[in-house]
């Protein structure tokens, strides 16, 4: 069993408006750690272009929060995979604050052709083989969200250098941040917060490029969808908690 554990700080440059680390700060934790073991396992982005001419894109990824984190909380994270099978492979997160676990996480990993963009086999890969988290594996899989059929146009969003990373598109954090745009959480107020976030990439998005955002809700969860050039771009699911007095959590719909 191989698990790999960090520490991170929840410094300003995550926070929004009420001090709450904001969804995509909660991606970035997780990138960071996936990153981060991906190296401890020889299987980081340089050495996967090095030695098989892959690298990892990021298919999906869902997190749940029991609350929110704050401004210069240390959240330690602990992550490991599920091994491979095919082209993808799940790798599990588990989120700690002083010794309490205030959330996990799931994420979906595919490896593709640096030049075709086809995708390649995760078991091919030597460094997967004995190497996943065991009995700490998860059960749960993430699926192609299913939309309501009434979703409403909530503005369009155009993609720049600021966005992107080292492949070329559109980092997986950002859309985070597009989908609270979308929902237009800076009328939330203080006693609110995304609980859960669930987004799936469905097509890169590069530099020069807009996306038409639509949103809806439907059975508690708010739904954020983004498409440009004829082809889905993204879509997301989002669960928004009340906080109350005591600390604890509760659906507010």
């Amino acid at each position: 069993m191989t698990v790999f554990e960090c520490e991170y700080l929840v410094d300003s440059q995550k926070l929004d408006p009420w001090g709450t680390c904001r969804p995509s700060g909660v991606l970035g934790l997780l990138q960071e750690a996936a990153t981060g073991a991906a190296g401890a396992l020889q299987a980081s982005h340089e050495r996967m272009l090095e030695k098989y001419h892959v690298f990892w894109m990021l298919a999906r990824v869902w997190y749940t929060l029991a609350r929110p984190l704050g401004w210069e909380e240390r959240v330690t994270v602990q992550t490991w995979h599920r091994g491979a099978k095919g082209a993808s492979s799940y790798r599990d997160f588990d989120l700690f604050v002083n010794g309490a676990q205030v959330g996990e996480a799931v994420s979906l990993w595919v490896l593709a052709d640096a030049q075709t963009r086809k995708l390649a086999r995760v078991s091919a890969l030597e460094e997967f083989q004995g190497t996943d988290g065991g009995e700490r594996c998860k059960s749960r899989t993430l699926s192609k969200l299913v939309l309501p059929p009434d979703m409403s146009p909530a503005g369009e969003r155009t993609f720049w250098y600021s966005d992107l990373d080292m492949n070329g598109h559109v980092n997986n954090i950002k859309y985070a941040d597009f989908v609270c745009d979308a929902l237009r959480m800076e009328d939330l107020g203080p006693d609110r917060f995304v609980s859960s976030l669930q987004v799936g990439y469905q097509a890169e998005c590069r530099a020069g490029e807009t996306v038409d955002l639509f949103t809806s809700a439907a059975q508690g969860l708010q739904y954020v969808h983004g498409t440009g050039g004829g082809k889905t771009r993204f879509d997301a699911a989002v669960t928004i908690s009340k906080r109350n007095k005591e600390g604890r959590n509760y659906l507010c719909h």
